[in-house]
């Protein structure tokens, strides 16, 4: 496994990964451009908590997955969470998945138009110079409608997350919160991004992401899962519970992943997509959807919820040192479901488009 970054800790530690006879060459967690991935320092997750005993783990917020294919990839039995429906479709091909992998045949029957099929034109109609050029817009149509009704569920997810790989990595900042369109196309030098990589057609990412998926696909002898719920609704026991929630600064600027990633989430449900559209926007983003994690009034009561209903279960919370609420508040909250909770700092982590250094907090409760 491939999740050996190095640690930049106040103590220095060696860290030993252990290795798996996972029956395949090699496996490795695919390069993503998410912002607030946990990545690159998931190992240092690792190192904190080899030492607890479990075996059942609930990554809350997964995210990117990379924190459950960490675990799994450590002989755990994972259940990745996440509300958004895009992130679903990535947990079910990297970490429920043990085996399913695209073929080629898969591959080049998605890349073309289907005779008996009547197309929609969705992102053509809707997102027409907004996101992607018009014969993009085009190909995207008939690939996210060829994935759709495939039927295996785990090709299915793979071919999905090919997809959002390739439509992130020809954005501007990666992200779809704003109408841009133009910095990709102006004729400008330009100080960030890279125009070869924007202007490389979109088959040729396809088949990229799609390969280092295959390459990620292992199973580590345990029934792991990929639901899409309410973090408040999981009803399940865990022995342990990993929480990355959405992160507001100091300042009480927000990390909305439904608005950085609506387009995605919007590929997802494609033949609901034009309903949900909230046209009043520049960017045609989905309608917003209120979220106590991105309310600073509202999201020191949610940790305390949340922290009560897995009280049970030993806690980690994944935090940055200049959030809101406070880590000293934060582990107050904490304290009241757990006698003991320790608070490892790594230093100096910089976050993707952040232009200030953040450290990363472990808070670990048992």
């Amino acid at each position: 496994m491939h999740f050996s970054p190095k640690s930049n800790t106040k103590k220095s530690k060696k860290i030993h990964s252990e290795q798996l006879d996972l029956g395949v060459t090699d496996p490795k967690f695919p390069a993503t451009r998410y912002q607030g991935s946990k990545l690159k320092i998931a190992d240092w997750i690792w190192e904190n908590i080899k030492d607890i005993p479990f075996e059942t783990v609930l990554d809350a917020f997964g995210g990117t997955a990379c924190v459950s294919y960490m675990l799994k990839s450590k002989n755990k039995t994972v259940t990745y969470n996440d509300i958004l429906k895009f992130n679903n479709q990535i947990g079910k091909a990297l970490i429920q998945n043990s085996s399913t992998t695209l073929a080629d045949k898969d591959i080049d029957a998605l890349l073309v138009k289907c005779p008996s099929l009547n197309y929609k034109s969705i992102i053509q109609d809707n997102f027409s110079g907004i996101y992607y050029a018009e014969d993009e817009d085009k190909w995207l149509d008939i690939v996210t409608q060829n994935i759709y009704l495939m039927e295996d569920k785990f090709k299915k997810a793979i071919a999905f997350f090919a997809l959002f790989q390739a439509c992130i990595i020809k954005r501007p900042f990666n992200l779809f919160h704003r109408n841009n369109l133009y910095i990709r196309t102006a004729d400008v030098e330009r100080s960030f991004g890279n125009k070869v990589t924007w202007e490389t057609p979109f088959d040729v990412y396809f088949r990229r992401f799609a390969s280092e998926a295959n390459r990620a696909v292992f199973d580590n002898g345990k029934q792991n899962r990929a639901i899409n719920q309410d973090v408040f609704e999981i009803n399940e026991n865990y022995d342990l519970v990993y929480i990355d929630t959405p992160y507001i600064s100091k300042k009480g600027a927000t990390v909305n992943y439904h608005d950085f990633y609506h387009f995605l989430e919007g590929l997802v449900d494609y033949p609901n997509w034009h309903s949900q559209i909230d046209f009043k926007s520049k960017h045609n983003r989905l309608k917003p959807v209120k979220s106590l994690w991105n309310d600073k009034k509202l999201i020191t009561d949610a940790f305390d919820s949340l922290f009560q209903k897995f009280q049970n279960s030993v806690i980690i919370v994944s935090y940055r040192s200049d959030g809101i609420p406070t880590v000293e508040e934060l582990a107050l909250v904490l304290s009241k479901y757990k006698k003991e909770i320790v608070e490892i700092e790594k230093v100096i982590y910089k976050y993707v488009l952040s232009h200030k250094e953040s450290h990363e907090i472990l808070l670990i409760a048992k």
